[in-house]
């Protein structure tokens, strides 16, 4: 099912500030940035080589992401795979032990399409699944 690791996602604060640490002082590539989710946050990726290092902001206070980062700090937030359909992948999960985290996938970047797995089914590691 799985195509390979897509990303790993980094919350932050302030994007600017955390692309002073990965792009200029760790001359990481930025490859591009855009707001999403009708405009609640910003995702920025990065290259990494072999995958990619995507930095995100919520931008509207009541964002839960927000609440987690009052919680918790910037830092790493979930890992995502790469799948072919996500459709049928979300079909799939319970082929592999898993269960779905949502109903319905959701906007991810560059228009397409996300979908979070229940970290219940993952000892509580946050995991995303990204495709057509």
């Amino acid at each position: 099912m799985f195509t390979g690791l897509d990303h790993l996602a980094i919350v932050v604060s302030d994007t600017e500030e955390a692309l002073k640490l990965w792009r200029d002082q760790l001359r990481l590539p930025l490859l591009y940035s855009e707001v999403v989710a009708q405009g609640t946050l910003r995702l920025t990726h990065l290259d990494l080589g072999n995958t990619q290092l995507q930095l995100v902001e919520p931008l509207v206070e009541n964002h839960p992401l927000r609440t987690w980062l009052d919680q918790n700090g910037p830092g790493l937030h979930h890992f995502c795979f790469g799948v072919e359909d996500v459709g049928a992948a979300l079909a799939q999960l319970p082929e592999y032990g898993l269960t779905a985290g949502e109903a319905a996938p959701h906007q991810g970047t560059r228009g397409r399409r996300a979908l979070w797995v229940d970290p219940a089914s993952t000892s509580g590691i946050r995991v995303e699944l990204t495709g057509e």
